[in-house]
């Protein structure tokens, strides 16, 4: 089987289109909507395609209109941009937000996968380095799985930690790698790759120009997704 694992797609349509369509199951590790110009359109593209979804602190946030405790170099972006995402979203994509899971675990390959957003301990909100010694540390939630897939901090990497691999495909809608490309990975015949690829940044740049949202938001977004650093 061919999955391909994406995360903090952050309503960036043209990042989603430009994904291959190559793949068995589609898993999301969350943060559909925020920051970018097509929440809508994004769910409705994961909704009707992805296999198994997980709820990520945006999705919570706009879901039940909270606080998504993002990093404070992203608060004012997150605040403005949630305001114009809970404008578009009908109630029907709001419930669906609201009913994803905060974690979920899948068996391929003979390998249990234990799926969240952030980190076992902490489903939506914890930010947690590649190199962090805690990933090799037993959190009960993920006891059991051979695999921890997360997301949340737009870094993408793969390591072993004790006896477990920990995989963050990294952002495909707002990458943090140093450049615009986004960012994904896929599992196939047990091995995982990290993967990266080009989409046309300038026209999800031009949709956010004309987002209801104060111009120094729309600068720094666009500004993330040219340069790919916070």
């Amino acid at each position: 089987m061919r999955i391909c694992i994406i995360s903090d797609l952050h309503a960036n349509l043209e990042a989603l289109e430009a994904l291959p369509g190559d793949y068995d199951e589609l898993w999301v590790l969350g943060d559909l909507v925020n920051y970018g110009p097509d929440p809508a359109a994004t769910i409705e593209f994961v909704r009707s395609r992805a296999s198994t979804v997980i709820r990520g602190n945006h999705d919570h946030a706009v879901g039940f209109n909270a606080d998504p405790q993002c990093s404070p170099r992203f608060r004012m972006m997150a605040e403005a941009t949630r305001d114009f995402t809970s404008s578009t979203l009908s109630a029907t994509d709001k419930q669906y937000l609201r009913e994803l899971p905060t974690s979920a675990r899948r068996e391929v390959d003979a390998k249990v996968f234990f799926l969240c957003h952030a980190t076992p301990s902490d489903l939506l909100y914890e930010y947690r380095a590649p190199d962090s010694p805690l990933w090799a540390r037993s959190e009960e939630k993920a006891s059991t799985a051979s695999v921890i897939l997360a997301g949340h901090s737009h870094l993408q990497f793969s390591r072993t930690a004790g006896e477990r691999m920990i995989v963050n495909p990294g952002s495909l809608g707002q990458t943090k790698a140093a450049d615009p490309r986004a960012r994904y990975a896929t599992w196939h015949n047990g091995r995982v790759e990290l993967k990266a690829l080009d989409y046309p940044v300038e026209k999800t740049a031009s949709k956010i120009l004309s987002m209801p949202v104060p111009d120094l938001v729309k600068r720094e977004l666009i500004q993330v997704l040219r340069t790919g650093r916070a």
